[in-house]
């Protein structure tokens, strides 16, 4: 069967797709820009009630922007991870913690847009927080696959505890000194996973 080369009737260009508003929404957050609906849709010749049919809301678009830029830190966590079972899971999640609290968009977006951001990373409700804790708890379920692991209690809940813990540490400043010390949330997670470590000297 000879193939047929697709030709493209004139007139207007085909309008730009969800995945084009989702990239090009990732690379103005990336490069510290505010992510704003009424620009992208302009940059892309989109009408604005379109992006909020296919998103629903701005918050929604960045939730979907902030799990697109997390995704590829969670990967080299794992990826360098050292150990096996619950040692490894506290590296991956240790690696990753430190990843999300050096990562300079996000940083910018907490201390830009403090509310907006808090209300998106922390909601169960959003886009973001369910994905999020969906990978994690991917993770876990791999150690468990592969018969390194016996988690505590089911690993969804784990997995929920363990993504609220990094909240409340990289974000959240309602406890004096708490925020950003991932030293002390490797801590906090290596008691949830039951790894011993050395004796803190605080």
């Amino acid at each position: 069967m000879s193939s047929v080369p697709s030709v493209r009737p004139p007139g207007r260009p085909p309008a730009a797709t969800r995945d084009q508003v989702l990239d090009t929404a990732l690379y103005h957050y990336l490069r510290g820009r505010r992510v704003d609906v009424q620009a992208i849709a302009a940059e892309l010749g989109l009408g604005r009630t379109t992006i909020y049919r296919w998103f629903g809301s701005r918050e929604a678009l960045i939730g979907e922007v902030l799990f697109l830029a997390s995704e590829p830190l969670l990967r080299d966590a794992r990826a360098g991870a050292k150990g096996r079972g619950a040692r490894a899971l506290l590296d991956t999640f240790d690696r990753f913690n430190r990843s999300l609290a050096d990562a300079p968009a996000l940083l910018r977006f907490v201390e830009s847009e403090r509310d907006t951001a808090l209300r998106i990373i922390t909601s169960g409700a959003g886009t973001l927080q369910p994905r999020i804790v969906a990978a994690i708890q991917e993770v876990i379920d791999e150690e468990v696959r592969a018969g390194h692991y016996d988690p505590p209690v089911d690993t969804s809940t784990l997995a929920y505890a363990i993504v609220r813990l990094a909240e409340a540490f990289l974000f959240n400043d309602a406890v004096a000194g708490m925020r950003g010390d991932v030293d002390r949330l490797r801590e906090v997670e290596a008691a949830l996973l039951a790894v011993p470590l050395p004796k803190s000297r605080r």
